[in-house]
């Protein structure tokens, strides 16, 4: 067993990793029982495997012997123990049931997202409920579903991975409107059962603003009973204004940790990381040019899986002009959220000008800029016709918006300066 899995594993490390991490392991395998152990040669090698190696070894374990195996490690020796008495560690499941992909370990961090990473790891060792409810905030494609999957991962490996609810709130309200057919009594009980609860984009109970009381309700069975809450919504819960006083206090007896958006560092990581995996072959120069451009993780993701597959279907090299075109022929359009009223709010505050005086009729020459650049982030970002922008910008003739937009394009292709802050105002216009 241990030679099949060591090729399953050259698929995703070098030779020279395995010798230094994979090759000193001793294992012991049942398929009857579908339970393998691992024994390491001591234990200052079972701390570090632990800490830099164990997440991504249950990823590839889960990978080459599918759902239902068991995992157990000990040390070969313990210093504490009579010679050959060997010491078993907690008996762990190797399933991945919310996503083999969702883990620590493929979780790109730097200093900025430290806490929350580490906030997290710790919630899913707890078993006393310590930070309840965990609340994990943060932009689009900060990686908030990832982290909240992660912990649910973590969780399964130590408990049957059935009594943990994962949902979305527009999933969590269905539940009560479809599949209990308005029966909150049904509904509630139901939930019940469950020993965890996660909720992703928590955010969009604002469009169930009936459903408030409900969730106050839910919250208290968990938080009573000691059952692990983990949400994720974008912004900062404590800034929802539309929650209702007895569900926004509840949300503030928890831990909150903020995600921030994935900076240059962690782009050029990540691809790197799936260029590896992927055997996608990419220079230095093509990998920081992705970097740069695609500041959105799912474009990211988007442009990476495109670039793989002419490596597979086309061609298995990919010069610089190939490269080029399949960038040249793929745009970063906006997410399904971003609007006029988000770009106008965003120029507005940079330019510390009213939105009003954006959409007025007001020409000084700060307000007038500040109105062309938010016009030319609406075309380009929203593709919105130039009639349309004249009517979101007060009811302009759509000569003036066209007008406005050319100039900013004439004018960013000398001025560093304007492409440097055109840039700036899209990242936060993303978040």
């Amino acid at each position: 067993m241990k030679e099949p899995l060591r090729q399953h594993l050259l698929q995703t490390c070098s030779d020279d990793d395995l010798k230094r991490w994979f090759d000193p392991l001793e294992f012991e395998y049942s398929e009857e029982n579908k339970r393998l152990t691992v024994g390491f040669p001591h234990t200052f090698f079972a701390k570090w495997f632990e800490t830099d190696i164990q997440d991504k070894f249950e990823a590839q374990l889960n990978l080459f012997f599918g759902n239902g195996y068991l995992v157990s490690y000990r040390d070969s020796e313990s210093s504490d123990k009579p010679k050959g008495v060997q010491v078993a560690d907690v008996v762990k499941r190797i399933d991945f049931p919310f996503g083999q992909e969702f883990t620590f370990d493929t979780f790109l961090i730097n200093k900025k997202n430290y806490f929350p990473i580490a906030s997290a790891k710790e919630v899913s060792k707890q078993t006393g409920s310590l930070f309840n409810p965990f609340i994990i905030c943060g932009p689009g494609g900060s990686g908030k579903t990832h982290l909240l999957k992660s912990v649910g991962n973590e969780i399964s490996k130590k408990t049957d991975y059935s009594t943990v609810f994962m949902g979305s709130m527009d999933e969590l309200n269905s539940l009560y409107s479809i599949r209990f057919k308005g029966d909150p009594f049904k509904a509630r009980n139901y939930l019940f059962e469950y020993d965890f609860l996660f909720i992703d984009d928590f955010q969009k109970i604002k469009e169930h603003p009936h459903f408030q009381q409900e969730l106050v309700n839910i919250f208290n069975h968990f938080y009573d009973n000691k059952k692990q809450m983990v949400l994720a919504c974008r912004e900062k819960v404590t800034s929802y204004d539309f929650l209702d006083d007895s569900l926004q206090s509840r949300l503030g007896w928890g831990l909150i940790v903020t995600l921030k958006e994935p900076d240059l560092e962690i782009r050029v990581g990540y691809i790197q990381r799936q260029a590896r995996a992927k055997r996608l072959t990419l220079t230095k120069d093509q990998i920081l040019t992705l970097a740069q451009r695609f500041t959105d993780f799912r474009y990211l993701q988007g442009i990476l899986l495109k670039l793989f597959a002419f490596k597979e279907l086309v061609k298995q090299n990919l010069t610089q002009k190939d490269f080029e075109h399949i960038l040249a022929n793929t745009e970063e359009k906006t997410t399904d959220d971003l609007t006029p009223k988000k770009i106008l709010s965003v120029v507005s505050e940079h330019f510390n000008i009213h939105v009003k005086d954006l959409i007025g009729t007001k020409r000084h020459q700060h307000i007038a800029q500040a109105r062309q650049v938010a016009m030319y982030l609406c075309r380009q970002m929203l593709s919105i016709s130039y009639p349309a922008l004249g009517r979101t910008f007060g009811g302009k003739d759509h000569s003036t918006v066209l007008y406005s937009v050319k100039k900013i394009e004439q004018l960013q292709e000398d001025d560093f300066e304007l492409k440097q802050l055109l840039k700036t105002l899209k990242n936060k216009c993303r978040m």
